[in-house]
């Protein structure tokens, strides 16, 4: 019987990271002048960064850091989904970043499909919010993960191939 190889296709992010970026921003709002006295605030919570901070031209600085951050760090830009700006109480403005996690059914879907329809001696296996990806060949396999990146800019979804075997 062949060998059989394979890898799975997830989109996640080093959470580790993502919290030193957080730390690394807050110092340096604390230290910029034209940051100092703003009483903005970054939070992270489970799926979520909020920031809190007096001006919408504040808020767009904090959103820079974080970017130039988290660039540095190497995590993906495309795990950030910006929401809606708010007004809150005392002329604060408000913001909620969602951190985007694993594959969703109808994406993981049309991932499958593309993938499927570009290499034919190929298996894709959809397991909740993963997929894994299988071949007897491994040159498959490397056409995969290259359509992964084309892919990964058409979805703007972070993807990544691991337990590449």
């Amino acid at each position: 019987m062949a060998e059989s190889f394979s890898f799975d296709v997830v989109s996640e992010f080093d959470r580790q990271e993502l919290v030193n970026t957080l730390d690394q921003v807050k110092r340096e709002i604390s230290q910029r002048y034209d940051l100092k006295g703003t009483d903005t605030s970054v939070d992270l919570d489970e799926e979520n960064i909020f920031i809190i901070t007096n001006s919408e031209l504040t808020l767009n600085a904090v959103n820079d850091i974080i970017r130039q951050k988290a660039t540095k760090r190497n995590l993906s830009l495309k795990i950030f989904d910006y929401g809606e700006i708010e007004m809150v109480s005392g002329n604060k403005v408000k913001q909620s970043i969602l951190l985007k996690h694993g594959i969703k059914q109808e994406i993981a879907k049309k991932i499958s499909k593309n993938i499927r329809d570009q290499i034919k001696k190929i298996n894709v296996n959809i397991n909740g919010e993963t997929l894994r990806v299988a071949s007897k060949s491994k040159n498959d396999l490397q056409l995969a993960i290259k359509l992964l990146s084309e892919l990964e800019e058409s979805l703007n979804i972070p993807l990544k191939a691991n337990n590449f075997r």
